[in-house]
């Protein structure tokens, strides 16, 4: 039986965990580089974004951040009391070309981060269980969308079994082969 859920948090308080916490491992890594004019003017707008948010962060942030990220856990171990497995979009938006820079809108929603056209894939990251993508369909290009079927902690079998059933169930991929399967090499001209 397939029943809608929805875990007791906010999915804003979510994307601003998300972000600081991003912020943090971004100025950690990358934070060299951003140190060194040079090496500085070679990074993407977005990376040095990231670096200028985690620098402006203290560690109480951090710890504030991390805190969340437990409380969501918990949250969703909620879930997993009257559900075996939680299943959500893979993502908002069908693949775009590679000429885009980044959807700037989805469904007239102004996406307000380089990033936040991926927004759905934040509550699994975040919950520190185990996640499996998987094609549900295609549109008229070809190009695939999917879900993510997500289990509860050490539940990683499971998760890939129900993964293995579904596709054998409905063989999405033998339907519509990846393009890069089918002609590796690209279009000939």
């Amino acid at each position: 039986m397939v029943e809608e859920a929805r875990a007791d948090y906010s999915m804003e308080r979510l994307w601003q965990t998300h972000l600081t916490i991003r912020h943090w491992l971004n100025a950690a890594g990358l934070g060299g580089f951003y140190a060194d004019p040079a090496k500085r003017a070679k990074l993407k707008p977005e990376a040095q974004w990231e670096v200028e948010g985690g620098l402006t962060l203290s560690g109480a942030d951090v710890s504030k951040a991390f805190a969340a990220r437990t409380e969501w856990f918990h949250a969703v171990q909620k879930l997993f009391i009257h559900f075996d497995y939680l299943l959500i979009p893979s993502a908002q938006v069908f693949p775009f070309d590679a000429e885009v820079h980044w959807p700037n809108s989805v469904n007239g929603v102004a996406m307000d981060t380089y990033h936040r056209w991926m927004e759905v894939v934040v509550p699994a990251t975040l919950m520190d269980g185990p996640v499996i993508g998987m094609p549900v369909g295609f549109n008229s290009h070809g190009l695939p969308m999917g879900m993510q079927i997500i289990g509860k902690n050490h539940a990683d079998l499971a998760v890939l079994q129900l993964a293995y059933a579904y596709e054998q169930a409905t063989h999405w991929v033998q339907k519509q082969l990846p393009p890069l399967i089918t002609n590796p090499f690209g279009p000939s001209d």
